[in-house]
C-alpha cells in the first residue's frame, strides 16, 4: 500500500513539474536578449508547410526551445558546476577559468583568415594610403599568457605573426606581445584594462613617430561592479572586475562626431555602463567611423586608427598628440566607401590595431 502511494506521489509530481514547465514556457513572454551571454536569443520561428515537412521549422523550433526556456540562466549555471566541479573538467563549452580569469579557448589557427588580414590591409594601403606613415599592432588575447602552462589548446601565435609578416606590405609592425602581460587585462572580459594601457599608448606613439611622452597625467574614474562579456559565459557566480577610466583636461573636452548618425558626443558615455555591453562607454561602443576631435592640440595632425573595440579604450590615451583621431571599424563599413567620407590628402599616421581573434576571424573585414 505505502509503496502505491509513493509510485503516486512521484507520478504526479513528474507531470505536474512536466505540465508546469510546458504552461510556463508557453505564458511567460519571450525574452529578446540575453543579458548575460550579451546575445540576441532566437524568438519563435516563421511556420510554412514547406518548412514543416523539409524539417527546417522543427530545427529552427528546437534552437527557439532552448533559448526561450524558462530558468534557463540557472540551469546553465547548474551544468557549469557539475562540468568545473562534480566531473572537474577544465573547460565548459570552450570556456575555461583560471584564478578567476574567465577566458575562451580558440586553437586552431586558420592561416588563410590570417593570410586573408594581411591581403586587405594591403588592399587599403594601395589605395588610400600610398606614401604614408603606415604601422600595424597585434593585440594578443589572455590565452598567450596563460593556455599552455595550464594545458590549454591556443591558436600558434609565433605562426600568426609570420604570416602576418610573410603578407603584409609597406608597412611597420609593432611588437605589443612583449609589452602585455595577463594583468593588463580584465578577468571576466576579453577586452584590456584602460588605466593599464597607459604604457602600450606610450609605446604606439614612439613607435609611429612621436617623440613626446605622454604626461600621464589622468584622473581614475571607477565603475563597479564591470560583469564582462564572458561573466555571462561562465555561467558561475564569479568577482566582477571594476573598471576604470581615465580623464584629464585633453580628454574631457574633446569632441566626437559619429559619420553615421552625424551626431556628436564626448569621450565616454557612461550611460552605456549599464546596457548590453558596460565596455561601450567607451567611445559609445562599435561604430563604423568615428572622429575624436583634440582643439587642445594645434599641429593639425591626423591618426587613422584601423581598429576593433580594443582600440576604443585606447585611442583617448593618444589624442594628446593630435589634433584628430579617426577610427575606423572595418566590421560595419566597407573599404570601398571610406573615400567618400575621409580625405586621405591630409597629413596623416596610420595605425593598423587588431586582436589576434579578428585577425583568425578576418572574413568580418570587410
Amino acid at each position: 500500500m505505502k509503496n502505491n502511494i509513493k509510485n503516486i506521489v512521484v507520478t504526479v509530481s513528474f507531470i505536474i513539474i512536466i505540465w508546469g514547465f510546458m504552461v510556463a514556457n508557453i505564458l511567460i513572454q519571450d525574452n529578446e536578449f540575453s543579458y548575460s551571454e550579451r546575445r540576441r536569443l532566437i524568438l519563435f520561428p516563421n511556420y510554412s508547410l514547406q518548412m514543416l515537412l523539409n524539417g527546417e521549422f522543427i530545427d529552427e523550433f528546437e534552437k527557439y526551445s532552448l533559448d526561450q526556456f524558462i530558468f534557463r540562466d540557472a540551469f546553465r549555471g547548474l551544468k557549469a558546476i557539475g562540468k568545473y566541479y562534480l566531473f572537474n573538467q577544465k573547460d565548459n563549452n570552450n570556456i575555461y577559468i583560471i584564478n578567476g580569469i574567465i577566458e575562451k579557448m580558440e586553437y586552431m589557427l586558420d592561416e588563410k583568415s590570417v593570410v586573408n588580414a594581411a591581403e586587405k590591409l594591403n588592399e587599403i594601403y594601395e589605395k588610400y594610403l600610398t606614401g604614408k606613415n603606415v604601422n600595424y599592432a597585434i593585440i594578443p588575447d589572455k590565452s598567450y599568457f596563460i593556455a599552455d602552462e595550464n594545458g590549454y589548446l591556443t591558436i600558434n601565435y609565433d605562426r600568426m605573426l609570420e604570416l602576418m609578416e610573410q603578407n603584409t606590405r609597406n608597412m611597420k609592425y609593432i611588437d605589443l606581445f612583449s609589452a602585455l602581460s595577463i594583468e593588463d587585462y580584465y578577468k571576466t572580459d576579453i577586452h584590456w584594462r584602460q588605466e593599464k594601457i597607459i604604457k602600450i599608448a606610450d609605446l604606439l606613439l614612439n613607435e609611429i613617430g612621436n617623440d613626446s611622452k605622454l604626461s600621464g597625467s589622468y584622473i581614475e574614474h571607477k565603475l563597479y561592479p564591470f560583469y564582462g562579456s564572458y561573466y555571462g559565459h561562465a555561467a558561475l557566480k564569479l568577482q566582477p572586475d571594476s573598471m576604470f577610466y581615465l580623464t584629464n583636461k585633453i580628454i574631457e573636452n574633446a569632441v566626437v562626431f559619429d559619420h553615421q548618425s552625424n551626431t556628436f558626443g564626448k569621450v565616454y558615455n557612461l550611460e552605456m555602463f549599464d546596457g548590453m555591453d558596460p565596455y561601450d562607454i567607451f567611445l559609445s561602443g562599435a561604430k563604423p567611423l568615428i572622429t575624436v576631435y583634440n582643439e587642445e592640440c594645434k599641429n593639425n595632425k591626423e591618426l587613422l586608427l584601423f581598429r576593433d573595440s580594443f582600440g576604443s579604450s585606447i585611442a583617448p590615451l593618444m589624442l594628446e598628440e593630435y589634433s584628430k583621431i579617426t577610427l575606423i571599424d572595418l566590421r560595419y563599413i566597407s573599404t570601398d566607401l571610406l573615400g567618400n567620407y575621409i580625405d586621405f590628402s591630409q597629413d596623416q599616421d596610420v595605425l593598423f590595431l587588431y586582436n589576434t581573434r579578428i585577425l583568425n576571424n578576418s572574413s568580418m573585414l570587410k
